[in-house]
């Protein structure tokens, strides 16, 4: 499987709503527009990761960053709670992570 940003970035979005289910409606600009105005900048570490020219200790260090900033955003929506903006972070960055994993193994 060729890593495809797009249909990742889409998958993420997916598994932010799988987690946050009834505050789906609330959350779904904010995560939109937080993966879009990431898009770049996670395109370029999924490419640097699949052309090897980074590590994957240092590309797992950037991705918890990543992480990070997109849990901080959800927090921003008071409906929802630290441990659901969370959990919705870490499903999203784990799609991801599984994405570059599989096209890695190419």
């Amino acid at each position: 499987m060729k890593f495809d940003i797009d249909e990742t970035l889409a998958d993420m979005l997916k598994a932010i709503k799988v987690v946050v289910k009834d505050n789906w409606k609330n959350v779904k600009d904010n995560a939109n527009i937080y993966l879009q105005d990431r898009r770049n900048r996670l395109e370029l570490l999924a490419s640097l990761r699949l052309d090897k020219e980074i590590k994957e200790e240092f590309f797992q260090k950037r991705l918890k960053d990543e992480q990070k900033i997109l849990e901080s955003e959800l927090h921003s929506i008071a409906i929802m709670s630290k441990a659901i903006a969370q959990k919705a972070a870490n499903a999203a960055f784990d799609v991801l992570d599984k994405a570059i994993s599989t096209a890695l193994k190419l």
